[in-house]
């Protein structure tokens, strides 16, 4: 089992930054892959961004590239999502997840096997 628990959501207005951590528990954090996920009301959940085991190879949703910047520290057990020029349309419960992996990132949903429980970023116009 590998737990997740994020944090660093907030409200913010709408040109700001937050950075979103996710620190890890359980099993080897570099045996997974991470992704960041987000889902909005109504709407289905989609990945952000996601990041290799070593971290040196990195994926962005076409609405977030060149605004969020997602990174590991392996040492740490931690994968962050810093999140600048931020819109309303950022608005969402955003989810960190883990997935075994080799060699690069995941970006289906259905590879991830485990998940946080998410944290609010609400984005003010």
């Amino acid at each position: 089992q590998v737990q997740l628990v994020e944090s660093g959501g907030g409200l913010v207005q709408a040109g700001g930054s937050l950075r979103l951590s996710c620190a890890a528990s359980g099993r080897t954090f570099t045996n997974y892959a991470m992704g960041w996920f987000r889902q909005a009301p109504g709407k289905e959940r989609e990945l952000v961004a996601a990041i290799s085991r070593s971290g040196r190879n990195t994926y962005y949703a076409d609405s977030v590239k060149g605004r969020f910047t997602i990174s590991r520290d392996n040492a740490k057990n931690t994968v962050y999502l810093q999140m600048n020029s931020l819109k309303p349309e950022d608005t969402a419960v955003y989810y960190c997840a883990a997935a075994e992996s080799g060699m690069g990132y995941r970006t289906r949903l259905e590879a991830y096997s485990y998940w946080g429980q998410g944290t609010q970023v609400t984005v003010s116009s």
